[in-house]
């Protein structure tokens, strides 16, 4: 069943089912304006929005909205995410488009088809999509049982449903709202409202998968942390050999990493009967936290006491160790004691912080029996360690396997020297091109061994560019670094390798696993994605140096037992409302029942967190609205989690509604998060977009933050966008700089609040300009969906809609051809306002908002006016109909000016808006540049009222309308300098209204054959003191106002001209002239100085409200209007006799608010009424029985044709109120083009014929200079003076130019050609603008004069010119010309005369060479 409100949008067939060809591009830049919404060309089938259903549109890039399909009654689309060429949609459904579905479907956007996925699918409603592209599976969450609890998997391959590897998630509401994955797509972050279960330790310490490396004997004088620390491998050539006794136990390399038990050849012996000195030196810096000492037990042989002295800065450290007999730490230094019990297999002794060394010097100098020994030597690294040079990675004592690298690209070795006497500096280079891109680059991966899991800072050595003198070659570099299963990858870019002295870059600090056969931590070296630095001799260069893992500590829960510290198992952890699921795993578990802790991931701390922060169990019953909604994954590690809840305790204690996780605990966001619930998040590079139904933080501070809010990640502060939105958001989308948003709201709100641009439930934010912009399609309804689609730019919209329209549009829209059958429109990017608030310089109190201007009709003030007595005998003239609704925000006017060489709209009407780069808004009036989307608004005070007629005379703007400005004498008109931006403040008398009635200036006008003259007309009695009802004319010159003749009394709505230099106005509306006669269509000749009526009036059922001169032909004019009772609207044409009413099949309520002929690219069947080449433009807000209702509609002298919808911004019908064009006069001819061979062999023709016409010139002036002297009297100065205007152009190429239109053309360069018809065109002799169709392929098009002839002649670029005088122009082929005018010079080769072409009319012709600069 269709609403009742729906009806009108319900449209039946009309007579054709194409659209009219209109050739927009002939009138230059075109403008469609109205109050509007939404529009759309008339679309030849009826289409009903049913707000009980949820319809899917695809949005293009351009923004504009298709409807596709709509769900059943009481469906709702929540989700969607596009997988190859496929869309699915879900949430909670029984058919999409009439194909039955339960809860979920696919789209094929090639095909148009939808299809259910399967028959064993999730049997309750979806909230959440994810689509692995990876994979290729569809991932689904919500509120199900089967096939997996809350959580289910479709295989588009297989075409089956599946249950998640972890069968599901349940308790609490047992609802999955969101499916994303981490920002390196490795894993999925599943949440919403439900419970996880993890076995583990009661204190709720997480082990990740072990601690100590179990390769290392135990040992009492270790630590889990000393035993996590890897051995450096020192090569034997590293360790100086020593005197032995024996040689059984000579070899002092064994000990560094003995192959056997302390016996021969696994341990060393010192010289008998004195002390011994074991010296390592790498010459090569490493990192070192201790060494490790294990004496041998062998019978005379020992050592008791030790010191350890560095190299090269032979200093004897200080050692801190653990006693084996009493567990405690001690220190020491010279002499340190090594424990002589047999038990204990080894001690670490560390130094007191990580020192970069190259060696050890270990002075043995206390020993038992004949003299010192040792079983093990070795030196502990910080941690863990890789270098770019394999012989630098080998195998570490008790390592199963060694550090390792990869590379892809050519790597060379390259080595300095340091300021250490034998001591180098080795790593590998690789050069690449300057500008190559990241992704073509060479790469080089570290893959350390790590022993044991802990808290790691990873950092990466750079060698200092000075000693290896590349500095010139250095850039920069990006790293990326994988720290475990389940641990998100880290992203470091750029990293700076011109750091003249060696660095050390801290890449990463966290949690480090283990290496084991499934999983090895890699740090991967790329070419920064935006490298700096010039390079040398063309070349950047790459270093690779050695990677250093610093264990900071370890996850152990015992230790002293050796090397194998272990977890203890203790009480059941839970998590609420968040679940990490790696993509890479195996596992099969159960999430619905309690999971190992094995397959815990780091992350899952956020779970339980938030359930012992929101209040355990108690606080998360199934009746309980607590959720988590929306997750983001920051690169840098942090998570944000956005949803219901409020936290009571932890470290994040009074949070409300968004919190964030990083370094391993949950973090308050500003002012404790926000007020109310977090329904959708979106990153945008260090921007957090949220939305949701909240209007500040959660400690009040920030009133701007309605609905929708950005929160930057750097400086960790909140800000508006703008005022945000006047309710609830559900869902972001970002794409093309641009953040869609969509929700249940009706307006965007401005700083202050108020609500300003209408938004029916979908919006978009330009990211980079920082303000609300068009969204490219018009919806109203309660919006739950925005995604991207299948193809880029594209996206997907879903909603329950009442009223849309593929264009959305704020009052005015930019109408072109295209390649197809409908012009391409282009929807005003400024979003305006309805709300109105005082401008920087105006004072008063802010009219909240505008409405449409109710003003008295001429009936209810005429009897009070005070007239000459000419009018003594008045009779009553019936009120002009009232003006079309005009509620804010409204377009009413539109007008081009050229700024330099952009061209920018100019509109006007009932609206507000802020300006480009602006703080203060403007109000009436802005200035629009298509190109850029940028917008200014007038400087100075704003107007307040409404703007309905503006004029662009230069740089001059004339606005009409009905209005006032604070602190000037204006009342209804006023005039603004474009160029110096500021109004024109020169005494110009205000006009006036009879007895207070209100000043209306509908129309604002010049004619040509009137020169330096603004014609203004509407609704006044006077000028100043003059009296002129309802039209004057200002004289630019002197600023003063005069009537124009005897004078007419009424109303005017419209105004037109007639004849070939418009000397004659034609206006229209409620009018009567001097003698009293009632004639509401009106002509005054401007050589006479006279009114007449325009047949007779009682012909025209009553006040007209639009009136259209079809080409200047003053025996073709249309008017439009209502009865005088106002029961019945009329269109009527006059031929030159008389006037007749056109067969209409407009209804009654039907009002035309204007009339305007338009060019077509094709052609209709030629009438009586118009002739084929073009049509009658009908606009307003119209019904009609054979097309319901429209905008505006074209009219072929026979046929009506249904041309634009459009939408108010509450989804009833909009109205339009003007086209308007950049160029004030073209032809309506359609010009037939020679084929291209043609046009070829008639140029070549002319070619000839010019030179042949030039050599007989040249023999001509060869014989006449020969003559007698007698027979040359002439003025020799006068002959010299190339710059005299009196000559006519000299140079043959303009009479070419003139002449070759002719030959190619058939016609004139300089006059309009006669219509095919009978009705001649009697439009003024200005050259054609743009005044032909389209190309075919195989013709050749020639715009005007000068390019008739192609590339004839010799080849020269056009060059910008100024008139300095003006120019008559009324000779042959004569460009006419106003001081100060813009031109083009396209020839100026004839040093007297220029062929030029007019910038703003695009009319050509020859101008003074003097004339010009």
């Amino acid at each position: 069943m269709v609403l009742p409100f729906l009806l009108p949008f319900l449209l039946p067939a009309v007579v054709d089912a194409s659209l009219p060809l209109v050739d927009f591009d002939r009138m230059g830049t075109v403008g469609l304006a109205g109050a509007f919404a939404g529009l759309d060309l008339f679309q030849n089938q009826s289409v009903a929005f049913d707000p009980t259903t949820s319809s899917l549109f695809a949005r293009a890039s351009d923004g504009s909205l298709t409807r596709i399909a709509s769900s059943n009654s009481g469906g709702r689309i929540s989700a969607g995410c596009a997988l190859d060429d496929a869309f699915y949609l879900a949430g909670s459904f029984s058919s999409i488009a009439g194909t039955p579905a339960a809860n979920v479907a696919s789209y094929n956007p090639s095909s148009g088809a939808f299809a259910a996925l399967g028959s064993n699918g999730p049997n309750g409603a979806i909230d959440s999509v994810f689509c692995d592209t990876k994979n290729s599976k569809v991932w689904v969450g919500g509120a199900f049982t089967s096939p997996g609890t809350s959580v289910a998997v479709w295989d588009p391959k297989a075409a089956s449903w599946a249950a998640p590897p972890f069968k599901g998630l349940d308790a609490a509401q047992g609802r999955v709202l969101s499916i994303t994955s981490n920002s390196s797509d490795s894993s999925l972050f599943f949440a919403g409202s439900f419970i996880t279960s993890f076995s583990g330790s009661g204190n709720g310490t997480t082990v990740l998968n072990g601690s100590s490396n179990p390769n290392v004997p135990a040992s009492a004088g270790g630590t889990p942390f000393s035993q996590s620390l890897v051995p450096i491998f020192v090569p034997p050539s590293a360790i100086l050999q020593p005197s032995a006794s024996s040689s059984d136990f000579g070899n002092v390399s064994a000990i560094l990493c003995p192959p056997g038990p302390d016996g021969p050849k696994t341990s060393w012996f010192g010289t008998d009967g004195t002390g011994s000195v074991v010296t390592i030196n790498t010459h090569r810096f490493n990192t070192v936290n201790g060494l490790r000492l294990g004496n041998t037990f062998q019978p005379n042989h020992g050592t008791t006491g030790f010191s350890v002295t560095t190299l090269p800065d032979n200093a004897v450290q200080t050692l801190t160790y653990v006693d084996p007999a009493t567990k405690q730490n001690k220190t020491c230094s010279d002499p340190c004691p090594l424990g002589t019990d047999p038990s204990v297999l080894y001690q670490d002794f560390m130094f007191g912080n990580v020192k970069s060394i190259t060696g050890v010097q270990v002075k043995l100098s206390a020993f038992t029996g004949s003299g010192p020994g040792l079983h093990i030597l070795q030196l502990l690294s910080a941690g863990a360690f890789a270098s770019a040079l394999a012989e630098e990675n080998g195998p570490s004592c008790f390592a199963p396997v060694s550090s390792n690298t990869s590379f892809t690209g050519t790597w060379q070795p390259k080595t300095a020297g340091t300021d250490i006497a034998g001591t180098v500096q080795s790593v590998l280079v690789s050069e690449v091109k300057v500008g190559t891109s990241f992704l073509d680059g060479p790469t080089f991966t570290w893959i350390p061994y790590v022993s044991a899991a802990g808290d790691y800072t990873i950092n990466m050595l750079i060698p200092g560019c000075t000693n290896f003198q590349d500095c010139d070659a250095r850039t920069d570099v990006a790293v990326t670094l994988f720290p475990g299963n389940g641990l998100d990858p880290f992203v470091t870019d750029p990293i700076s390798q011109r750091n003249k002295e060696d660095a050390v870059i801290e890449l990463y600090k966290g949690p480090i696993l283990p290496t084991s056969p499934t999983f090895v931590t890699t740090i991967k070296m790329t070419l920064a994605k935006k490298p700096t630095g010039q390079g040398s001799n063309g070349q950047w260069e790459l270093v690779a140096d050695r990677i250093q893992l610093v264990l900071n500590s370890v996850n152990a829960t015992s230790g002293g037992s050796g090397g194998n510290g272990s977890s203890t198992t203790g009480a059941t952890r839970q998590g609420f409302g968040f679940f990490e699921w790696p993509l890479s795993s195996t596992s099969t578990v159960d999430g619905t029942a309690t999971l190992a802790n094995s397959t815990e991931t780091a992350l899952d701390t956020i779970a339980f967190d938030m359930f012992n922060a929101i209040g355990g169990p108690s606080a998360l019953t199934s009746s309980a609205t607590t959720a988590i909604a929306a997750v983001a994954h920051h690169p840098s590690s942090i998570v944000f989690l956005g949803g219901n809840f409020t936290l009571s305790s932890g470290s994040a204690a009074s949070s409300g509604n968004i919190v964030s996780f990083k370094g391993g605990v949950l973090g308050t966001l500003p002012q404790n998060g926000l007020n109310g619930p977090v329904t959708s998040m979106v990153l945008d590079g260090d921007i957090l977009f949220v939305g949701g139904s909240f209007t500040d933080t959660k400690t009040a501070s920030n009133s701007g933050l309605h609905g929708i809010a950005s929160y930057n990640t750097q400086t960790n502060q909140w800000s508006a966008l703008a005022g945000g939105v006047n309710g609830q958001v559900s869902s972001l989308s970002l794409v093309d700089g641009q953040l869609q948003v969509a929700g249940s709201f009706s307006g965007l709100l401005t700083p202050t609040g108020a609500v300003g641009s209408n938004a029916a439930g979908f919006a978009a934010w330009n990211v980079a300009s920082g303000a609300w912009v068009n969204a490219g399609g018009f919806v109203v309804g309660s919006m739950t969906l925005v995604t991207n689609g299948t193809s880029k730019g594209s996206q997907f919209v879903a909603g329950n809609v009442a009223a849309a329209q593929k264009f959305g549009a704020a009052g005015m829209v930019l109408l072109q051809n295209s390649g197809s059958d409908v012009p391409s429109v282009a929807p005003l990017g400024v979003a305006l306002e309805a709300d109105v608030s005082p401008g920087a310089n105006q004072k008063g109190t802010a009219t909240k908002r505008r409405r449409s201007h109710n003003i008295p009709r001429a009936v209810e003030w005429l009897s009070r006016a005070k007239f000459p007595t000419i009018f003594a005998r008045q009779t009553t003239l019936a009120p002009l109909p009232a003006a079309l609704p005009a509620p804010a925000p409204a377009v009413l006017a539109g007008a081009f000016w050229t700024n330099h060489s952009a061209e920018v709209a100019v509109i006007g009407g009932n609206f507000s808006f802020l300006p480009s780069g602006a703080s203060a808004e403007s109000q009436g009036v802005a200035l629009y540049d298509p190109k850029t989307g940028a917008s200014l608004g007038l400087n100075g005070a704003q107007i307040n009222g409404t703007v309905r007629a503006l004029l662009v005379e230069r740089d001059t703007l004339y606005v009409g309308g009905e209005f006032t400005i604070t602190g000037m004498n204006a009342n209804g008109f006023a005039i603004y300098d474009l160029a110096k931006q500021q109004w024109d403040t020169e005494t110009i008398q205000a006009l006036q209204g009879a007895a207070g009635a209100p000043v209306v200036v509908r129309s604002i006008t010049v004619s040509s054959s009137k020169a330096n003259t603004v014609i203004v007309a509407g609704s006044f009695s006077q000028a100043g003191s003059l009296p002129c009802q309802a039209v004057c004319t200002l004289d630019l010159n002197s600023k003063q106002w005069n009537a124009l003749g005897s004078g007419i009394r009424g109303e005017i709505s419209s105004v037109a001209y007639a004849g070939n230099n418009q000397d004659s106005l034609i206006a229209s509306g409620s009018i009567a002239l001097s003698d009293n006669t009632a004639a509401n269509v009106v002509q005054f000749a401007f050589a006479n100085n006279t009114w007449a009526s325009v047949g007779k009036g009682s012909d025209i059922p009553g006040p007209v409200t639009a009136v259209e001169v079809n080409a200047g032909n003053a025996s073709s004019i249309f008017a439009a209007g209502r009865s005088s009772d106002g029961s019945t609207s009329f269109l009527s044409f006059w031929d030159g006799v008389s006037w007749a009413a056109l067969s209409s099949t407009l209804e009654s309520n039907s009002t035309v608010a204007q009339l305007t002929m338009v060019p077509l690219q094709d052609t209709h069947t030629a009438n009586s009424v118009i002739q084929s080449d073009r049509m009658l433009m009908i606009s307003g807000s119209l019904a009609g029985s054979s097309f319901g209702n429209a905008s505006s509609a074209l009219y072929d002298g026979q046929t009506f044709f249904p041309y634009i919808v459009s939408t108010d911004s509450t989804g009833s019908s909009g109205t339009v109120s003007s086209l308007f064009r950049s160029f004030s006069t073209f032809s309506f001819a359609q010009h037939k083009f020679l084929a291209t061979g043609i046009v070829i062999l008639i140029s070549i023709a002319i070619a000839a014929g010019v030179v042949f016409l030039l050599s007989l010139i040249g023999i001509l002036w060869t014989l006449f200079s020969r003559r007698d002297d007698k027979l040359n009297k002439f003025d020799a100065a006068e002959e010299e003076d190339d710059d005299s205007t009196h000559h006519r152009p000299s140079s043959l190429l303009e009479h070419i130019n003139a002449a070759t239109r002719t030959t190619i053309m058939g016609s004139s360069p300089f006059a309009f050609t006669t219509k095919e018809d009978k009705q001649p065109d009697t439009r003024s002799h200005t050259p054609e603008q743009d005044p032909f169709a389209p190309d075919a392929s195989n013709y050749m098009r020639a715009e005007t004069p000068s390019d008739a002839i192609g590339g004839m002649l010799t080849e020269e670029n056009s060059r910008p010119a100024q008139a300095r005088y003006s120019f008559d122009g009324t000779g042959d082929g004569e460009l006419p010309l106003s001081a100060g005018s813009a031109v083009e010079v396209l020839d100026d080769r004839d040093p007297a005369w220029w062929y030029a072409r007019d910038v703003k009319t695009g009319r050509e012709g020859v101008v003074p060479a003097a004339y010009l600069f």
